[in-house]
């Protein structure tokens, strides 16, 4: 028999449904994704730290959890079906939940998982009608409270000390949380690549390295002037562009130089501040497998994965600057590149784990910039 859990939201209202995962509170951003497949991939992601992940598609946890050994730091090669050691997501919101696993690959359940992981899960609730919510009320907060309730979800210095607090990651810097703590180095090859790590995705690595690269993991506020490298790669990761120390100026001063530069994400939200643009924060993001975009000046366009709550203020891009993609939804930039110089920086995933892989190419044009 399942506990009763909670979901309370900033607007006031509360719904109830059941507790697969920890029996633990949790608070954060509210936000939705509409992948199919990739739960594994998405709740491992450090773009989600701080933030309760509730899943559109009504059927999640049918093909299991694929074995993910405890104790697994930076040790090639990563193990599929994840994006980093740990679920980072606060939170998950499900609608049907699959206690019986279909998978050759499948090592426990979902809610087995979530339980190691010290994740609680609501599962019953209409995530549709959350949708609705998210959509007409920007920014919503949520918190998870369990019947019976054995503790806090733990986020580490950032972990809620009251039980009716709101955790709101876009006031916080919480980029220090799934950042390395120490320089590490992957594999070996010719082009060495200077991985800034934002909260940077496991396949964002594998990709480098089945290249050819020797990628050195670089913490958030490492001295870049230190660092003896090809490229500069700064990675995706969770939370506010502007809250991110001095890490926007130390990338104004790679500007300077000609190494290539390529930004992902959160990457290239700083990477548009340390060129003088400015950025916003969407009112509810762009999160799932399915977005549309644009190469400008050209009639190609791409199905990219995307998990974002900022963009960049369109008219705020300097002039040696140019949009190199748009969605297509909404017109906001998708990826800016500079006129003259081998700096350019995406909004979406060209790693595609879990996703489409159209974009994989990107990757491709700036070892090849490195070449030149």
């Amino acid at each position: 028999m399942r506990q009763k859990c909670k979901l309370v939201l900033s607007d006031g209202s509360s719904f109830q449904g059941d507790l697969i995962g920890a029996p633990l509170r949790a608070s954060g951003e509210l936000v939705f994704t509409t992948g199919m497949v990739g739960y594994s991939e998405a709740i491992t992601d450090p773009s989600y730290f701080g933030q309760i992940l509730c899943f559109t598609y009504p059927l999640i946890g049918n093909y299991g959890i694929p074995d993910l050994p405890k104790g697994l730091g930076l040790q090639l090669p990563f193990p599929s079906g994840f994006e980093s050691a740990r679920a980072n997501a606060a939170a998950v919101i499900l609608t049907i939940d699959s206690p019986e696993v279909f998978h050759w690959n499948s090592f426990q359940s979902i809610d087995e998982w979530l339980k190691n992981q010290g994740v609680p899960c609501v599962v019953g609730l209409d995530t549709r009608h959350l949708v609705h919510l998210i959509r007409s009320q920007p920014n919503l907060l949520g918190r998870i409270e369990p019947e019976h309730a054995e503790g806090y979800r733990d986020m580490g210095a950032l972990t809620p000390k009251s039980p009716n607090a709101f955790f709101d990651p876009g006031m916080n810097n919480i980029m220090t949380e799934v950042s390395v703590k120490e320089r590490v180095r992957l594999g070996k090859g010719s082009t060495r690549v200077g991985l800034v790590d934002c909260g940077v995705k496991w396949n964002i690595i594998r990709q480098f390295i089945n290249f050819g690269c020797e990628v050195e993991l670089l913490p958030w506020d490492t001295d870049l002037s230190t660092v003896d490298c090809d490229m500069w790669l700064l990675s995706n990761g969770p939370g506010d562009p502007t809250r991110t120390g001095d890490l926007t100026q130390q990338v104004e001063k790679l500007l300077h130089e000609d190494r290539p530069v390529l930004g992902i994400c959160l990457g290239h939200q700083i990477l548009s501040l340390a060129a003088g643009a400015i950025t916003r924060r969407m009112p509810y993001g762009h999160r799932s497998h399915n977005q549309p975009v644009y190469e400008c000046g050209t009639r190609r366009g791409y199905i990219t994965s995307q998990n974002h709550g900022y963009v960049v203020e369109d008219a705020s891009l300097p002039g040696e600057w140019e949009a190199w993609f748009r969605n297509v939804n909404d017109q906001t930039i998708e990826g800016i590149r500079h006129k003259t110089k081998p700096f350019r920086s995406v909004q979406f995933h060209p790693e595609a784990s879990g996703g489409p892989r159209d974009t994989s190419w990107i990757f491709e044009q700036i070892l090849a910039e490195v070449k030149k």
